[in-house]
């Protein structure tokens, strides 16, 4: 019995030491990260073709060597206002999955930041604010120095129908090219 205890404290141990890399960012003044495994590449800010009837949060589509990617403003998303495109903005491309097909999608943000290690044991849960608040978008919140990172769950990020909307839109591009 106490084998198996000492057995199960050692899994505990090395999984609250596991280290996992993430993409740090700003969106505002506020600090968010991505995990590395989701992020395909980042560009610098260029041309985004508007596409009519879109809801405000998506910016419209870039062409990525051939392939139509849809533009999202992150910022917006959160509910947090409109980005500002500054000398600094990216697009971040992400890998995102839906209905057995893998979309691309960019995000803007507003400045790149670096790759951090966190390891389990710093990230805190995603705060609880009761019922009324959607926090699924959240993975957790990323202890850095004397403040926290937001580190986001992209999958959650879009909903469903986004989602969607996004595939269809990437299809309709497809059979006009």
């Amino acid at each position: 019995m106490n084998q198996l205890v000492e057995q199960n404290a050692e899994v505990v141990s090395a999984q609250n030491d596991l280290v996992m890399k993430y993409l740090t960012f700003l969106l505002g003044d506020k600090s968010y990260a991505i995990s590395i495994l989701k992020i395909k590449e980042i560009l610098e800010y260029g041309a985004v073709t508007s596409i009519p009837k879109m809801p405000d949060f998506i910016c419209g589509a870039i062409n990525l060597r051939g392939q139509i990617v849809p533009v999202i403003d992150l910022l917006e998303r959160l509910g947090n206002g409109k980005s500002d495109v500054g000398k600094r903005s990216c697009i971040v491309i992400v890998e995102m999955k839906f209905s057995n097909e893998t979309l691309n999608i960019g995000i803007i943000v507003d400045a790149v930041s670096k790759v951090m290690d966190f390891k389990n044991s710093e990230i805190e849960p995603a705060p609880s604010f009761g019922g009324a608040v959607d926090t699924d978008f959240i993975e957790g919140m990323g202890k850095l120095e004397d403040e926290f990172v937001v580190i986001l769950n992209i999958d959650q990020v879009l909903s469903l129908n986004d989602l969607a909307l996004l595939a269809n839109t990437n299809q309709e591009e497809k059979k006009m090219a």
